[in-house]
């Protein structure tokens, strides 16, 4: 018998028909011998929602309030599940993270998790419930609600995995895995049994979307094996663990799509300070005709923000995308990729690497074209030529 977290996200909880599929899944399970934790996000379009409401009342909502607010959805889909789960002979009860104890900093809208107590979980576990519990939520030192930002459910259930000294961490969406490079872009993309952690984390800092980065890397300090699988179709799906079963040099291709190229009319390190302040990381390049100017590549969900601080010295330049080969020693294959990408008359406008990625800047209008032509030139054709298996990423 095993101890399992199961993590589904809103699409897999987005109607009363898609949760008692969830019912059946965590209940298949449950037959099968083993303890089960589940936690949950709101119901699809529901934070969505509750936002649209609080902006309605407020533009710039106060973040404690906000987060009382947001932390309504889960409480729904947690409640249904239960209700699922006992309608069907199995016991069930549904936990707000306040009743878990789920602590965090007290950082509103995109709080830490410090602690889970497991007394509560563990009592409920050993007198044959499967525990429910809200994703995305938790309490400060002073009790107030806190939320844990975009995809926080993820790092809920691998918080709670850890604490747990859980089997396994099984994320559950709308994919049957990881995949060499975004199958929606590249249809012949394959996906992998087995993705060491290092790749993984890397994969997600660099655009995969399959898992939330906060979650990847609480996993991996915290040695909680992943599972990503499909709450739709049967199938193993990937594994993240610490094994590594990759020894080609580029293992997987991430793409970061529609990013903007701007102009700031500052030195780079005067820029890198100001930017800095205000919590941003955005990739940061130098200017080759005029050190008093600085180019930066910013996310569109950033743009708000140096608009603030850097209006009237900001110029847009175009539209881009960050193209990125992770594996062991990518900075070696610089000439080969930028020969390949040169070949195909696709502009790289420059670059930045080490020993585990290396990220290539290129508009925006070629990034199709470019991920097919280095997924195939350095994963399939390298892969093809060793029979080893390679990364998969989506």
């Amino acid at each position: 018998m095993a101890l399992l977290v199961q993590k589904f996200g809103g699409t897999s909880v987005g109607s009363i028909e898609r949760i008692e599929a969830v019912a059946e899944r965590v209940i298949k399970a449950r037959q099968s011998g083993h303890q089960v934790v589940v936690v949950l996000s709101a119901m699809a379009g529901e934070t969505n929602r509750l936002l649209g409401l609080a902006k309605q009342i407020d533009e710039v909502p106060t973040p404690r309030e906000l987060d009382v607010l947001l932390a309504a959805g889960e409480q729904v889909s947690i409640a249904l599940l239960a209700m699922a789960l006992n309608k069907r002979g199995y016991s069930a009860v549904s936990l707000t993270a306040d009743q878990v104890v789920i602590r965090t900093d007290n950082a509103f809208n995109n709080a830490t998790i410090r602690e889970v107590e497991t007394q509560r979980m563990t009592a409920l576990l050993g007198n044959d419930n499967i525990v429910i519990v809200a994703g995305f939520q938790g309490r400060d030192v002073e009790g107030n609600i806190t939320t844990l930002g975009r995809g926080g459910s993820d790092t809920t259930a691998v918080a709670i995995a850890s604490a747990l000294d859980a089997d396994e961490c099984q994320i559950f969406t709308d994919v049957d895995g990881v995949y060499s490079t975004d199958p929606r872009i590249v249809p012949t993309a394959t996906r992998l049994d087995v993705i060491h952690f290092d790749h993984m984390t890397s994969m997600a800092r660099l655009g995969a979307k399959v898992l939330q980065l906060q979650s990847v890397e609480y996993a991996c300090q915290h040695r909680v094996p992943l599972r990503v699988l499909s709450s739709f179709d049967e199938g193993e799906g990937t594994l993240v663990n610490f094994d590594s079963m990759v020894s080609s040099t580029i293992i997987g291709v991430a793409l970061q799509k529609q990013h903007v190229l701007l102009e700031i009319a500052l030195p780079k390190a005067e820029l890198s300070k100001q930017i800095t302040l205000f919590g941003l990381t955005p990739w940061i390049l130098d200017h080759a005709s005029d050190e008093n100017k600085s180019q930066i590549v910013a996310a569109n969900d950033d743009i708000a923000r140096l608009k603030l601080v850097f209006d009237s010295k900001m110029r847009h330049i175009g539209m881009v995308s960050i193209l990125s080969l992770v594996g062991d020693g990518t900075q070696h294959c610089l000439d080969a990729v930028q020969k390949v990408l040169k070949e195909a008359s696709i502009k790289v406008h420059t670059y930045q690497g080490d020993a585990k990625c290396l990220s290539l800047l290129i508009d925006d209008e070629d990034h199709v074209a470019a991920v097919d032509l280095i997924h195939k030139k350095f994963v399939v054709d390298v892969q093809s030529l060793d029979n080893q298996s390679y990364l998969a990423v989506s």
